[in-house]
């Protein structure tokens, strides 16, 4: 039942990023560009993820357990260290540089566009280079 529910959420995901237009680069772009010709579309989607995250966890977290899980995964760490501003950091250029995030890029592999498919490649290799370089 984990399985069934992750793939419908994941597809939820991926249909809502496509309908908000997160899977265009050039929308994404024109979002982060705010001194140029910004487009302000995405704060939209950004701040009605935000709110139904505020709303939604305070009657989440009040459960004992998630429904398919034995215990909530929550994060642990409060302070920032090198790592997550480093992470944090590269994910922010390359956002900024390319106009895809993990997300939005896997669900733009359904429109088969090249660039897509190159940069899933290019992130699937960085996670294989960090896997291997943390063991």
């Amino acid at each position: 039942m984990f399985n069934i529910s992750a793939l419908i959420c994941g597809l939820l995901f991926g249909l809502g990023l496509a309908a908000s237009g997160m899977t265009n680069p050039e929308k994404v772009i024109g979002f982060l560009d705010l001194f140029g010709n910004w487009d302000p579309d995405l704060l939209f989607v950004m701040g009605s993820a935000v709110l139904t995250t505020v709303i939604s966890f305070r009657f989440v977290l009040k459960k004992d357990k998630p429904f398919f899980a034995p215990i909530f995964s929550l994060p642990t760490a409060a302070g920032l260290d090198k790592r997550l501003l480093t992470g944090a950091s590269l994910f922010g250029i390359g956002w900024g540089l390319y106009g895809y995030c993990p997300g939005p890029a896997v669900a733009a592999l359904g429109y088969l566009k090249p660039t897509a498919f190159l940069f899933v490649a290019a992130m699937l290799l960085g996670m294989l280079f960090v896997e291997r370089k943390l063991k």
